[in-house]
């Protein structure tokens, strides 16, 4: 086994305005930039400048408007992530830069083909977050009436997967001579036709772009359900799983991934666990609790009910608001992201709620509030008592809340001797601690 690598952290986004549904509208936000290329090339700088391991784009392939509120109150627009990323490669030397993609409406081949040329372009910065889509919205974009089953939908990821690890491992590392004077351009023994035939895709190959420089891009990959699980033991190089303010089921969750990363024949270490935190920073806690008043101030009642219809999957817009919750829960048949749906039931199993009273509380605890000092005591404890490698930081606010954290947090991880005082090297896989990896033909 390796040793432990340090204390590792990613720069999330999802919404522009930051990963509260109304940050957009805190006194920090600039929503007319959500566009320019200038705002989120301040947004991974700023993160380069706090050695983040990388920018991890989340993403998803809709509108949100199964309700009124979230056209109305909701930002749905957001930049592709390969163009994005694409254009920040060129904007940064050494932060990586992570894409989410969806393994149930793309192909492989365009997949491996896009994160190879991102991986080039950026020097082998580049990094697959593999989604499999969890909402109807999306399905009925690309010819479908509802998603794929969930079971399914992983089925399909994992075989996704190894045709892209496949497709990257075309060429041999060596294939190209480049040989102006005899006209040799490829080593024809050493390209490798992948030929392909499964469940679900049925790819030839080979790829026409050389071996990555990373080898395989570092996969990242979301999720705690057990399919989710059992793809990222076998499969991912980094887990972003739900944060948990139970030190002990962090570390039972985190044990979980390493055990089922050793039954995969895998090192454990080489399957980093990242958390998402999505801090509140005060120069007091009661400075922090104050940010996180003035933006459920700022949120429509109507906005965070639908958000909490559309996490357990029914209209709850009819229901009295300051009636006890009866809720008929049903985790088999749900086929959006279980991980969330089970993370509510758990709070509804906590004591009696109105719904009232539920949407706000699960809205809340998305959140951890804190000072400096008591959210970098949090990160070191989880990362010492091992129930994290490092953690997905997603802002509440856009650019307030990751400059805070950058210039007040940073400097704290670094003095506690958990984070590093600069970067590892050039490549992400280097950020990461994790090793090259052979091509399947290199024997």
């Amino acid at each position: 086994m390796t040793a432990r690598h340090p204390l590792v952290l990613g720069a999330g986004l999802f919404y522009p305005g930051g990963e509260h549904i109304t940050g957009w509208r805190s006194p920090a936000a600039e929503p007319t930039r959500y566009l320019e290329l200038d705002y989120y090339a301040d947004f991974a700088r700023t993160a380069e400048a706090g050695r983040f391991a990388t920018v991890f784009l989340a993403d998803e392939l809709y509108v949100w408007d199964r309700y009124e509120s979230g056209v109305d109150h909701g930002v749905n627009i957001r930049p592709e992530p390969l163009t994005l990323l694409s254009a920040l490669s060129q904007l940064t030397t050494k932060i990586g830069l992570a894409a989410t993609i969806s393994t149930t409406y793309n192909e492989p081949y365009h997949v491996a083909r896009k994160l190879a040329s991102l991986d080039y372009l950026s020097d082998g910065r580049a990094a697959w977050n593999l989604v499999t889509s969890a909402s109807d919205e999306e399905a009925r974009n690309f010819g479908r009436d509802a998603n794929l089953d969930h079971a399914v939908r992983y089925r399909r990821g994992e075989e996704f997967v190894e045709v892209v690890h496949g497709l990257w491992d075309s060429w041999d590392d060596d294939a190209f001579p480049h040989d102006k004077a005899t006209g040799i351009f490829a080593d024809r023994d050493k390209v490798h036709v992948l030929g392909h035939e499964g469940e679900f895709l049925s790819v030839r190959g080979p790829l026409n772009i050389p071996r990555p420089p990373q080898g395989h891009l570092p996969l990242f990959q979301a999720g705690a359900s057990e399919a989710g699980r059992a793809l990222a033991g076998r499969t991912a190089d980094a887990v972003f799983t739900l944060g948990s303010d139970n030190l002990e089921e962090g570390r039972r969750l985190y044990k979980d991934y390493k055990l089922r990363a050793r039954r995969a024949g895998r090192d454990p270490e080489a399957v980093k666990v990242l958390p998402a935190l999505q801090p509140i920073i005060g120069r007091t806690q009661a400075e922090a609790e104050e940010k996180l008043r003035l933006l459920e101030e700022l949120t429509p009642e109507r906005v965070a009910l639908d958000l909490l219809s559309h996490w357990l999957g029914e209209d709850l817009g009819r229901r009295e608001l300051d009636e006890p919750f009866v809720f008929d829960a049903d985790p088999a048949g749900f086929n959006q992201s279980k991980s969330l749906y089970a993370s509510i039931l758990k709070v509804l199993g906590e004591r009696e709620f109105t719904l009232r009273e539920l949407y706000r509380e699960v809205l809340r605890r998305r959140f951890v509030l804190g000072t400096p000092d008591s959210l970098a005591d949090r990160l070191v404890e989880a990362y010492t008592e091992r129930a994290a490698d490092g953690f997905i930081l997603m802002f509440p606010t856009l650019p307030d809340s990751l400059f805070d954290f950058v210039t007040e947090i940073v400097p704290r991880l670094t003095d506690r001797g958990v984070y590093p005082a600069e970067y590892a090297g050039d490549t992400l896989r280097e950020h990461l601690g994790l090793a090259r990896p052979e091509s399947r033909y290199a024997a």
